[in-house]
């Protein structure tokens, strides 16, 4: 059941993915999109779409795109397709650098809609917030989330001033959760807790039937999300060919 599941969320991260490459460039090599959005973005990588392992010529065609754009081969996968694939990408050099925890939440059960000053917002307004959520250094990667296409934002106020920011996309039937900041006086005041269940109820209105999100195991996002209903499918693996590694395989 998960592996459907997750061959599901696969192909809408993987197209939602190629939304990135507005500002740079997307590619496709076999099952992975690339993507380049500008430099240094932690976006700037592959997503697997769940179809089939890549091959080691895909993986190679890939690696030239990153040369080319100066950017790591990083690709992003989820745990159902991790074993068919790892032979591939260990034996190109790929070791795992990092796990996040995959949650859905069927939008047929909601939570009740949530009190309180919950805005959509215009791109420049979301980034600016989210970045100082973030803290510095954030800028460039908040301002390309904000206006990634299909991207939609929200922000919480609390007290007349802007507390927090979420964003969401849709596809697949799948409203993906991701961009999710709170500004540090507002922190453990709920107004998380708040986005998450507008966006469960935004997105229901919109079409999906499943919400999505991905978080850092044992974090306090992790917490919001099992206490708003969320249950635990599955991770998602994000590989990347380190230096030593490029050398060795040469």
């Amino acid at each position: 059941m998960n592996t459907e599941l997750l061959g599901r969320l696969a192909r809408a991260e993987a197209a939602a993915h190629a939304r990135y490459g507005r500002t740079g460039e997307t590619a496709h090599f076999g099952p992975l999109i690339a993507v380049h959005a500008g430099p240094e973005l932690p976006i700037n990588a592959a997503w697997h779409d769940g179809t089939r392992p890549p091959t080691a010529q895909e993986l190679e065609a890939f690696g030239v795109f990153c040369a080319h754009h100066s950017q790591p081969q990083t690709v992003h996968l989820l745990s159902a397709f991790m074993p068919q694939g790892w032979t591939v990408l260990s034996e190109r050099g790929y070791a795992l650098d990092y796990v996040l925890h995959v949650y859905v939440h069927d939008l047929k059960r909601r939570p009740a809609a949530p009190p309180g000053d919950l805005r959509e917002e215009e791109p420049a307004g979301w980034a600016a917030v989210a970045a100082r959520g973030f803290g510095p250094g954030t800028e460039a990667i908040m301002d390309a989330v904000a206006r990634a296409p299909g991207t939609r934002r929200f922000m919480a106020w609390l007290d007349g001033e802007p507390a927090a920011v979420a964003a969401m996309s849709m596809g697949e039937g799948v409203a993906a959760f991701h961009g999710t900041a709170t500004l540090p006086p507002f922190r453990r005041r709920g107004v998380q807790t708040a986005l998450l269940a507008h966006r469960l109820h935004v997105a229901a209105q919109a079409g999906a039937d499943l919400a999505s999100v991905f978080v850092t195991p044992g974090s306090g996002s992790e917490r919001n999300v099992e206490r708003a209903g969320f249950r635990l499918v599955g991770a998602r693996l994000t590989v990347t060919r380190h230096p030593e590694a490029l050398t060795r395989h040469a």
